[in-house]
């Protein structure tokens, strides 16, 4: 039970993690230079925005998650819950961020999830 905890937490910190950085970037790109050299600058300075560090804990959470992950599963039977990251991203895209949602990502979306409930059947 506690190996299938530590993919939840995978999934929450990655998911999380790509909702902050889109949310934040929405808010950041328009005042984005357009020489190089500053769009470097500015896009280190970004890392200073307590929300895009928390993006940035959180992929670090969810790496340590993972690795807890791979010590309870075997690597081809976890590594299909990833795609759980995809179907909320998707849905919470659509619910924050208005995204569309349209027949090709629903065809996409049940492909994801037929193969999730078709590999975790394999331990």
């Amino acid at each position: 039970m506690i190996g299938y905890l530590y993919i939840f937490g995978t999934v929450f910190f990655t998911v999380y993690g790509q909702l902050v950085f889109k949310w934040r970037m929405d808010m950041y790109i328009p005042h984005m230079p357009s020489e190089m050299r500053e769009k470097v600058l500015y896009m280190v300075s970004l890392t200073l925005d307590p929300f895009i560090f928390s993006g940035f804990l959180s992929a670090f959470l969810a790496s340590l998650c993972w690795m807890m992950v791979l010590t309870k599963f075997q690597l081809s039977y976890a590594y299909p819950f990833m795609s759980a990251s995809f179907i909320l991203v998707l849905f919470l895209s659509m619910f924050l961020f208005h995204e569309s949602l349209n027949f090709h990502k629903l065809i996409g979306l049940s492909f994801i999830i037929i193969g999730l409930i078709i590999s975790s059947k394999g331990l």
